[in-house]
């Protein structure tokens, strides 16, 4: 018996920054990307397109920032940053197990992602 054809050829997955916490208060927990990358790279292998935009929330969120006394731009540039800093980790980890990758971001760092 062959596998189902997929309902969708190109999906988009949002993902919170905190879904990359794991159990820890802040930051990243690798095994927790690792087995977000396993899912993403299994429906990769089903033939399906897969866009992944990643929040930056457990890193820095710009409201807290602000609420922290960093002006309110400066704060919510932070929080880009740190939306960077997760696509990287998933990047990297989608990229260990074999399948590539890109990131894009509206700020411009040629140097780890394109600009877009």
């Amino acid at each position: 018996m062959t596998d189902p054809e997929p309902r969708y050829r190109r999906i988009l997955v949002k993902l919170s920054g905190e879904a990359l916490m794991g159990s820890q208060p802040f930051g990243i927990e690798p095994a927790v990307v690792k087995a977000i990358a396993g899912e993403l790279v299994e429906v990769l292998d089903l033939g399906v397109q897969v866009a992944a935009v990643v929040g930056g929330g457990n890193i820095i969120r710009g409201v807290s920032a602000h609420e922290q006394g960093i002006d309110r731009i400066t704060g919510d540039s932070m929080g880009m940053l740190a939306t960077v800093i997760n696509a990287l980790a998933l990047s990297s980890a989608v990229e260990q197990l074999g399948r590539p990758t890109r990131v894009q971001t509206a700020i411009e760092m040629h140097q780890v992602a394109e600009p877009f």
